[in-house]
């Protein structure tokens, strides 16, 4: 356990390959991918999802339509229970002075506080989270 970062409930993230920095992001360890909120999604017949970063909401988010080569289609269970087909791509974040690898569902979360949510697969051996806190990530810059 030494060798775990300890996180609280909401987080701040860098998309490194999609140019978002300082994204908020729920810590949810009842899910089991991470997902990010994008609009327009969809899959040209060359395997790239090509995806909208637009959200009035989130100052981080750019506007940029973005294109990204399709790590692959998974079936998701959303909170609400509805079962969906989500594309993913493999990205570069930046997380507590950090950089990592990780998976990105990408789906519609205009509904939803957090743009991105965190969730146990990339979490795993590495976290540990601190329900009581929050913002954990802002004290280490």
């Amino acid at each position: 356990m030494k060798d775990k970062t300890i996180i609280g409930r909401r987080e701040i993230i860098s998309i490194l390959d999609l140019d978002l920095y300082d994204l908020d992001a729920k810590v949810d360890t009842g899910a089991d991918s991470n997902a990010l909120h994008c609009d327009d999604i969809f899959i040209d017949d060359k395997n790239f999802v090509h995806f909208k970063l637009l959200d009035e909401v989130h100052p981080a988010y750019h506007g940029k339509t973005m294109k990204m080569p399709l790590y692959k289609l998974k079936k998701v269970k959303s909170s609400n229970g509805v079962v969906q087909e989500r594309p993913s791509i493999k990205v570069k974040v930046a997380f507590f002075g950090k950089e990592y690898e990780t998976v990105v569902s990408l789906t519609n979360r205009a509904d939803m506080k957090f743009p991105m949510l965190l969730g146990r697969l990339f979490l795993k051996n590495k976290f540990l989270v601190d329900v009581s806190q929050e913002y954990l990530s802002k004290q280490e810059k």
